[in-house]
């Protein structure tokens, strides 16, 4: 009820009634609708200080309309302010659970929000840490220098010690976005730059493998075809030393297109049935044509069963490990290629050698592509640097490990060992065996 319309009944009343009624009245109904006025304000007022749903006020008149529409958009904003929340948890959700390190920071660089990764990467606690400078927290100069400098089209490397003295290489990279605030991204690339580092020195150790044999091999064709007339010992001393050259280099092709296969392939390998007894035996055959009666050979075979696997690759990783042990055996030394199996059922392929011996030092490193304990004697006796290299990825596509024990100046013995589900039990009985091959002629 509008306050002119009530004067204006009260005037009317005082001119019909006298002046005393009339202006009562109008003085009564002013007094009842400010006392109204008065209790909504009041109800309003405590609402206010308590904003619950429960509490919204119950008017009447105008107050009705204007506390319904005020409920709405209260729940509106509930509605509103509870998709946001929920958007908000499902990005700190996310943000948590990238496997990268995440940051947010302001224009001044202090930290607002982080993941856990980025407590393991950079050492930041958000309970802790939230309002701090990052610059006061991870105090590396690179990575103070990189943020202070501001541009951030390329991302910073930057290595970093972990609390166990673990070392990791970081990648940082800065991006700016909104009103001056910034992302700040880590991610751990050392697996990424110890590839990259390995790429290079296989690259290099390669050329430099190739480049011996082909600088023998230019070396002699250039000597024979500026002789004026054939020389017939000379010609058949650099045949046979390019014969040698060429061969090298088809055994270090060969072996790199191996480990080459080996390492790509993500397949289990095709299986077969594998008969290690003929294998041994062709084994020996092979080892006394490479020894040339240089060494006395010995094979035993313990156990009559055999193998599931790849015969193609199991050839390769057993061929391997007994070559080399021709090769480092001075001559008239012994070596004893054995087939056992271990408590457990656990089949065990064996090559023992009383040759030059292995520092302990260099054990761990013997299975690295071209790593060798001595390059001069390793290139004199024809070795690619790539047969244990070779061994380790057959053996680990069987879910087998090679174990190395060495001694210096007292010989090596290199032990396969594989999981007991690949023996393959013998259907026959098979009499246990010990093949003795005297040095040949």
């Amino acid at each position: 009820m509008a306050v002119a319309p009530v004067l204006l009944a009260g005037m009317l009343l005082a001119l019909i009634a006298g002046p005393g009624i009339g202006f009562g009245a109008a003085s009564l109904v002013l007094a009842a609708m400010l006392w109204h006025q008065l209790l909504n304000l009041s109800r309003f007022r405590l609402w206010v200080l308590d904003p619950r749903p429960e509490n919204f006020p119950e008017g009447s008149g105008v107050w009705s309309e204007l506390f319904s529409r005020l409920l709405r958009l209260q729940r509106l904003q509930a509605q509103t302010e509870a998709r946001l929340q929920e958007a908000l948890t499902r990005f700190q959700n996310a943000g948590e659970a990238f496997p990268e390190a995440v940051a947010i920071l302001d224009h001044d660089n202090t930290l607002q929000w982080c993941n856990p990764r980025a407590g393991s990467h950079f050492g930041l606690d958000l309970q802790r840490d939230r309002g701090h400078k990052v610059t006061n927290l991870v105090r590396k100069p690179q990575f103070v220098e990189y943020l202070q400098r501001g541009e951030y089209s390329a991302p910073l490397s930057m290595k970093i010690v972990g609390a166990a003295g673990v070392e990791t290489i970081l990648s940082v990279q800065v991006v700016p976005y909104g009103d001056r605030e910034k992302l700040l991204l880590g991610r751990d690339i050392t697996r990424w730059e110890r590839l990259e580092t390995m790429r290079r020195d296989f690259v290099a150790n390669v050329s430099h493998e190739l480049r011996t044999p082909l600088t023998v091999l230019t070396g002699f064709l250039e000597t024979l075809s500026d002789m004026p007339e054939a020389d017939p010992q000379m010609v058949d001393r650099s045949i046979k030393l390019m014969t040698q050259q060429a061969v090298r280099m088809s055994r270090l092709v060969e072996d790199l297109l191996t480990l080459s296969r080996l390492e790509s392939t993500t397949a289990p390998p095709r299986e077969e049935d594998v008969s290690v007894t003929e294998l041994l035996q062709q084994l020996h055959q092979d080892a006394l044509a490479l020894s040339n009666g240089r060494h006395e050979i010995r094979v035993r075979v313990d156990t009559p069963d055999g193998l599931r696997g790849n015969q193609e690759e199991i050839r390769s990783a057993f061929g391997n490990l007994v070559s080399n042990a021709i090769r480092y055996t001075p001559e008239h030394g012994r070596i004893e290629i054995s087939w056992t199996e271990e408590a457990g059922g656990v089949p065990v392929f064996a090559v023992q050698d009383t040759g030059i011996g292995v520092e302990p030092h260099h054990i761990d490193r013997l299975t690295e592509r071209f790593y060798r304990v001595d390059r001069g004697r390793s290139r004199e006796i024809g070795g690619t640097g790539l047969g244990l290299a070779i061994v380790k990825h057959v053996l680990s596509r069987h879910q087998a490990h090679l174990e190395i024990r060495s001694e210096p100046g007292k010989g090596s013995t290199f032990r396969a060992v594989f999981p007991q589900e690949r023996l393959l039990r013998a259907s026959v009985p098979h009499a246990l065996r010990a093949i003795a091959a005297a040095p040949s002629a």
